[in-house]
């Protein structure tokens, strides 16, 4: 496949499943640029063990938490220096999401966040993205069991951090 169908074919999927990490389209829209390009240069090393779409989620998801820990690791640098950047917060800005219910979807997504990575990951592939266990088990490297019983987990989780704030 020549990248520019891989990019045609995927680049919608990359950049929501990178919304549903960041909840900030700009910031989306630079992780779905840096997961191209990371494809681009190592497209020559892809065997076809997986589906290019398995690969894609997969870079996308480490990117994507990769960006989450670098920015939580800005904001611990901010409370030793007192220096603050324009994207140190946190800002939910997901244009799927209608003006009357963002608040209430910054929550879950926030809440969701709380998540280990894990929970966190099978539970945005799963009821988010969608997709089917046996899907999520080859991006996640898990059998489709262990990601049946981590969406579990996410969802008592999830409702419990819910039921203690409205609590």
């Amino acid at each position: 496949m020549t990248f520019e169908l891989l990019y045609e074919n995927y680049a919608k999927q990359v950049y929501n499943l990178a919304l549903q990490y960041v909840r900030n389209v700009h910031d989306a829209e630079e992780i779905t640029q840096d997961v191209f390009l990371g494809a681009y240069r190592s497209l020559d090393k892809f065997r076809n063990e997986s589906n290019h779409s398995t690969w894609l989620y997969r870079i996308t998801i480490n990117k994507s938490l990769d960006f989450l820990k670098a920015k939580k690791r800005k904001k611990r640098f901010f409370w030793f220096t007192g220096e603050l950047t324009e994207n140190d917060s946190i800002e939910f800005d997901h244009p799927g999401v209608l003006i009357e219910y963002k608040e209430e979807t910054a929550f879950i997504f926030s809440c969701i966040h709380e998540l280990p990575d894990n929970q966190k990951t099978a539970l945005i592939l799963n009821k988010i993205e969608q997709l089917p266990l046996a899907e999520i088990a080859g991006i996640m490297e898990l059998s489709p069991k262990a990601v049946e019983s981590l969406v579990q987990r996410a969802k008592t989780n999830l409702s419990k951090k819910i039921e203690r704030s409205e609590g």
